[in-house]
């Protein structure tokens, strides 16, 4: 890692210049090799210094606000945003102010803001921890918050802000043994059988990783697998499944996997996984509503608004504008058709999606409901380890929401519904 924290400073602000000034994800910057030049440590802080500036950008820009006449172009402007968190979470503010003058100086056109810079981040170096607190906890966007409000309330929509501002802990899945992985991790067994690990560091040197004992997956994700059961033989369908989680439980419990998806570096990066964790699975890179074939089992996790992760992906709310829901809830209604048609009869089949729209989830279940004669739901597929009542919704389904287990750290926002074919 540099000395100077310059070259994960100026990461970083680039990542907020993609995300906020042109909508794109984080996950695709990565991917596309934002980073790539960066030494380990300097791609893992940048990543983190991004996340935790989106975290509490409103916080950030109320306090800036204080400081400055007119906003300085976006790049400055995120310069002072990181600025402005890493102070308040009580980085050095010596380091700091020189790392973010020292940026903003180097800049060919924007060199000449670097006295604002330092004048600006002295200043909320001062005052900036103790007003910092005494903020609310930032909002969703307006876009996202009324639907959200609309479905849950107020009071549930708080509680949700609060746990994604919060960010998420480090969530495995053991291949075999989740006692043995919480214990060669330090981390603690989660009512449903996850174990969560703090403040974890680097995931490729944590024990256990190497010889594929475990896999990273956040503990909601987990559940749709345990809801489907899957036995040894079992001819099994997993749509839509990198990158992978979900795939690998299917075929630690010895089913016969069949993974479809249509993205080319995401099923790379699951057949990767697959080798870590001598699991084996038939890959099949395809467009899921294209795919052949008779099973006895399929999991559908079909595409979505992602609107459930936002603790773990905060750039999601800043990349997007809702305006993809009509396009998306289409899609699931016809994977959801098309999956129905490849399960044998007395099959079962469960769909679950990432989003916390109803209409992602429990009216998606009621619609394809009633389209299908044949289709029924198996409340009692809900009955696993670690369930709370609360989290059943009527019509037989699960409704997971980041603000449940607020004393563990949270969760994922899921819905889950296992569905069977009449024979």
């Amino acid at each position: 890692m540099s000395d100077t924290g310059v070259p994960a400073r100026r990461s970083a602000v680039y990542l907020l210049d993609q995300i906020l000034g042109e909508g794109r994800l984080m996950s695709e910057l990565v991917g596309a090799g934002a980073l790539d030049r960066l030494a380990a440590e300097d791609r893992a802080r940048a990543q983190r210094l991004a996340m935790d500036t989106l975290r509490g950008l409103e916080r950030a820009d109320r306090l800036l606000q204080r400081h400055l006449k007119k906003y300085p172009p976006l790049t400055v402007r995120n310069a002072l945003r990181v600025g402005t968190v890493e102070l308040c979470q009580e980085a050095a503010a010596h380091g700091v102010v020189n790392a973010m003058v020292e940026l903003v100086a180097r800049h060919k056109r924007f060199g000449h803001l670097k006295g604002l810079t330092n004048a600006v981040l002295r200043k909320i170096a001062d005052e900036g921890p103790a007003r910092w607190a005494m903020l609310r906890v930032p909002r969703l966007p307006k876009w996202l918050r009324r639907p959200l409000s609309e479905a849950w309330g107020a009071e549930a929509i708080a509680a949700i802000e609060a746990a994604q501002f919060a960010g998420a802990p480090l969530d495995l899945t053991a291949k075999t043994d989740a006692a043995a992985v919480a214990e060669m991790t330090g981390g603690v067994l989660l009512p449903t059988g996850s174990v969560r690990v703090r403040d974890a560091g680097q995931v490729s040197t944590m024990p256990g990783y190497a010889s594929g004992d475990w896999w990273v997956q956040d503990a909601a994700a987990a559940l749709p697998v345990r809801m489907l059961a899957p036995r040894p033989g079992e001819q099994v369908l997993d749509l839509c499944a990198a990158p992978g989680g979900k795939t690998m439980q299917l075929a630690a419990a010895g089913a016969d996997v069949t993974a479809v998806d249509a993205s080319e570096p995401r099923m790379a990066r699951l057949s990767e996984n697959l080798a870590r964790t001598g699991l084996q699975a038939r890959l099949v890179i395809e467009d899921a509503r294209r795919h052949q074939g008779a099973y006895d089992a399929i999991l559908l996790d079909a595409p979505c608004s992602a609107t459930g992760t936002i603790r773990r992906h905060p750039d999601l709310p800043y990349a997007k504008d809702g305006s993809e829901f009509g396009a998306l809830i289409a899609l699931q209604a016809e994977l959801i058709d098309h999956a129905w048609s490849v399960l044998k009869p007395g099959g079962r089949m469960v769909f679950c999606t990432c989003s916390l729209l109803p209409d992602e989830g429990e009216v998606q279940v009621e619609e394809a409901l009633a389209r299908h004669s044949d289709m029924q739901v198996v409340p009692g597929a809900r009955e696993q380890p670690g369930v709370a009542a609360e989290w059943r919704s009527a019509e037989g389904g699960l409704r997971l929401r980041p603000d449940y287990w607020p004393d563990l750290g949270g969760m994922d926002g899921f819905y889950i519904a296992c569905l069977r074919k009449s024979g």
